[in-house]
């Protein structure tokens, strides 16, 4: 069998049934067998960056990986931002790369690139492979890697005479290999117990892992059997509902919430499970830290200890070490009451709670965020990729399910959220697909709303319009007091936004005045079609932020 309908074969039977990527000379082979496959569908993409984000949005919003697929040279390092952004997220995708014949690789041939090498620091694994009789075995250990352990995207370089090969290939002699399951010690979940049930004021924080691991249900039982307060980093975002009796909201110093903020300050112990303690959500470590124990729960041993120092660290799945938690709580007869702090959970949520109902003219951002949260129900899946329009979203957006907050989280990456919010309505059509960005990062990757279009995606672009590169003029004026180069007074005048989207086969709408928000947001979901929401929004709000999370300074 030639090794391009291995290829596809293996996919097929490894679970892919998406895939997102733009053919070219050098992946031909394979895309001969893509077209043939009756289980695979493929979509083809404006820009090879965006198949990876479309990939990757697929499996934020369903836990199901999806492929992504391009040509050699400055296809395959196109894909490069795209294998970062997942990478640092945890998030597992296939990628396959064209790639020149083997003869060629080293002798600078025309678009002859040594992806595997380039991808190596921000991908899981890569593979170059020179020997066709390998590509099978490969293939298996790629999906392997991408699902065991802390999960990440895999980049698979195919030169064209590899694909082209006949190889000896029996697809009922071969199958997918089993993923190891990464048990907790019981001795550490005993202790893990001991030290919580002695603490005074203990909080837990659910983090991306949790929603990966597909254990938040048990997460937040264990918070219930526990009377412990939920902080949810930005990657967990929704993981627990808002008005949760248990529900603190995010902590941190940009896209947590008082309340989070609080509550954390507040704790003696505390619980971290699937969390990176990354310096967006910690701030100041010194002050992070205080005198709090911490009990840290990862799936990756060099995670433990990284970045906060431990009472304990417990390596293992998170749903695994939540069952035994549970388990142990209810062995020994462990049963808190709720104590007072708990109690006051709902009435802080309401007193700590931002402000958004501004009724000011031009439009406040907040305003935006408050009508986002009144139209869109539960079956709204929201992408975003950075500046303040991000920070603000993970601050006043209120998300209430898991897998429906789907930001970039550790790269922050321009141009992320359109083919993202496409790839997550593939993989979950039931669901709206909304992605809230600024108007500078919608001129990244903005091409790919002619992909919507052709597919008939209704893709809806809220973008928060403030005539400038907000997050840098903040950072300018407060760290460094000055202003350079991020005025764009032309996205207000000179620029039509509307017109690009109808452009590219979708359509859309200029908003000035908060009152016309809502009907916005109605003619974009019955249009069926792509469609472009420009908000014009006052231009110079500053965002709440802060060095630490004792010392958040709040704009309005």
């Amino acid at each position: 069998m030639k090794v391009a309908e291995v290829v596809v074969r293996i996919l097929e039977n490894e679970g892919i049934t998406d895939a997102f990527g733009i053919p070219g000379a050098g992946i031909n082979p394979v895309y001969k067998y893509l077209g043939t496959s009756e289980k695979i569908k493929h979509y083809t993409m404006r820009h090879e960056e965006a198949a990876v984000h479309a990939a990757d949005g697929y499996f934020r919003a369903s836990g199901k990986m999806a492929l992504a697929i391009c040509t050699s040279g400055p296809g395959a390092t196109n894909f490069v931002t795209g294998i970062y952004t997942a990478n640092i997220d945890s998030i597992p995708l296939i990628a396959i790369t064209g790639q020149a014949v083997t003869s060629q690789l080293g002798k600078d041939a025309f678009q002859c690139v040594d992806i595997a090498e380039i991808c190596k620091p921000i991908a899981k694994a890569t593979w170059c492979v020179t020997n066709a009789a390998d590509v099978p075995k490969i293939l298996r250990e790629a999906f392997r890697t991408a699902r065991e352990g802390k999960s990440g995207p895999v980049v698979i370089d195919l030169p064209l005479d590899i694909q082209m090969a006949e190889i000896e290939y029996d697809p009922a002699k071969d199958a997918a290999l089993p993923v190891a399951e990464i048990k907790p010690d019981m001795k550490d979940i005993k202790k893990a117990i001991e030290i919580l049930t002695q603490a005074k004021a203990p909080v837990i924080i659910m983090g991306g892992g949790v929603v990966l691991s597909g254990a938040v249900n048990e997460c937040i039982q264990f918070a219930e059997y526990m009377q412990i307060p939920v902080i949810t980093t930005y990657m967990a975002k929704g993981a627990i509902p808002v008005d949760h009796p248990l529900s603190a909201g995010c902590a941190g110093i940009q896209v947590g919430a008082p309340l989070g903020n609080k509550i954390f300050l507040d704790s003696d112990v505390v619980l971290g499970i699937g969390c990176r303690f990354t310096d967006r959500h910690t701030g100041d470590i010194k002050v992070y830290e205080g005198d709090r124990k911490f009990i840290h729960i990862d799936i990756e041993p060099k995670q433990i200890n990284k970045i906060v120092k431990t009472e304990l660290g417990i390596v293992s799945d998170a749903k695994l070490a939540l069952q035994a938690l549970l388990k142990e709580a209810q062995s020994k007869g462990v049963k808190p009451q709720p104590s007072d702090r708990v109690k006051a959970l709902p009435e802080l949520r309401k007193s700590l709670k931002r402000k958004t109902d501004f009724d000011n003219v031009p439009i406040k951002p907040q305003r935006v965020f408050g009508e986002l949260n009144k139209f869109f129900g539960e079956d709204t899946m929201f992408t975003t990729g950075c500046g303040l329009n991000q920070i603000w979203s993970g601050q006043f957006q209120e998300i209430s399910k898991p897998r429906m907050y789907l930001p970039s989280g550790g790269a922050g990456t321009l141009g992320f959220d359109i083919p993202a919010a496409f790839g997550a309505k593939i993989a979950k059509p039931e669901y709206k697909a909304v992605a809230v960005m600024g108007d500078f990062g919608f001129t990244f990757m903005v091409e790919e709303l002619a992909v919507a279009a052709t597919y008939g995606v209704p893709v809806i672009v809220v973008i928060l319009n403030n005539a400038y590169l907000s997050l840098i003029r903040q950072n300018q004026k407060y760290a460094f007091q000055y202003e350079y180069a991020v005025a764009m007074k032309e996205n207000h005048t000179m620029m039509d936004y509307v017109k690009v989207a109808e452009g590219f086969g979708g359509a859309g709408e200029r908003i000035f005045k908060p009152a016309d928000i809502k009907g916005a947001f109605e003619r974009a979901v019955k249009s069926e079609k792509p469609y472009i929401i420009d908000i014009i929004v006052e231009e110079e709000t500053d965002c709440s932020m802060g060095p630490s999370v004792a010392a958040v300074k709040e704009f309005e």
